[in-house]
């Protein structure tokens, strides 16, 4: 099942699978390269990634002194990939002509061993498209958590290569060849340096940027500096993934950038970075969204 929720000339369609959204459009222009009803979401657009955003390696991790692991879900890589609550279906909570809840308990499985309690909110108004999100630790121990999204955005009638990006962090993260992070350096002095605003040009980028703090945006925008697209992101979260979409197969390929809040790095379960220890009957709570000025 599908929701078309609308305000003014903002409009959005979320699905019950993944509680994700499927498109977003603003007077009739869409703003997320988003996918036809009835079909499966393509690279993990406009899906909700919990209880980790982004890899982890081998499936293999280590918490409160013990060892999990999960299914290897990115074979080609060996990796735990995007979560567990993806492909499933959430349930309707609450409904509005501007807004869709969604819930979804995620059950205590073989390598995360910890039930939890999951909300998903789409809205939208005159700021653009919001979600808000809480997870409730409901076992009986301390779980580890991270949550992440995955809407590629685009700005109407521009080729990725004309966009002129901004991302905050004073890092990247260095990968190796199964996208996993074995590194971080500045990114001054780097052609992948867009903290003030750059075009991206032939630049290909499937990069982790951070950490940042107390709230933070992405901006793509035009030279001139109209019409823009802001994907923001509270304080919950501490780092930016941005992909051009260069192995995306046509007409996806270099189309839109994903522009990915999360609250923790890649292999985060691994490194310990930025993980949220959720303690029993706790409630974690972050908010995104993706806002527009100039589009028409």
């Amino acid at each position: 099942m599908e929701y078309r929720i609308e305000a003014g000339d903002r409009a959005a369609v979320v699905v019950e699978v993944g509680g994700a959204l499927r498109t977003f459009e603003v007077a009739g222009q869409e703003i997320t390269d988003g996918y036809g009803p009835g079909e499966i979401a393509p690279s993990g657009a406009g899906q909700i990634l919990a209880p980790w955003p982004n890899r982890i390696r081998d499936g293999r991790y280590t918490w409160a002194g013990q060892t999990y692991q999960l299914a290897q879900s990115e074979p080609a890589y060996a990796n735990a990939i995007h979560g567990l609550v993806r492909w499933v279906p959430w349930r309707v909570a609450d409904r509005a002509p501007d807004a869709v809840s969604f819930s979804y308990v995620s059950p205590a499985q073989p390598g995360y061993p910890w039930e939890l309690e999951l909300t998903t909110t789409w809205s939208v108004g005159p700021e653009g498209l919001r979600a808000r999100h809480t997870a409730t630790n409901r076992s009986g121990t301390p779980a580890p958590f991270g949550l992440g999204a995955h809407p590629y955005v685009r700005l109407p009638g521009v080729a990725v290569d004309d966009v002129v990006l901004t991302v905050p962090g004073e890092r990247l993260l260095v990968v190796d060849g199964r996208k996993l992070p074995i590194g971080a350096r500045p990114v001054a002095g780097t052609k992948l340096d867009f903290r003030t605003g750059r075009r991206v040009g032939a630049t290909v980028l499937d990069t982790g940027f951070g950490p940042v703090s107390g709230g933070s945006a992405v901006r793509l925008s035009t030279v001139d500096g109209t019409p823009t697209v802001t994907v923001w992101a509270d304080e919950a979260f501490h780092w930016w993934q941005v992909f051009t979409g260069d192995p995306l197969a046509e007409p996806r390929r270099r189309r839109a950038l994903a522009v990915e809040p999360m609250t923790c790095p890649p292999d985060a379960y691994r490194s310990g970075k930025d993980v949220v220890t959720l303690e029993p009957g706790r409630t974690w709570r972050g908010e995104w969204g993706i806002g527009t000025d100039g589009v028409q």
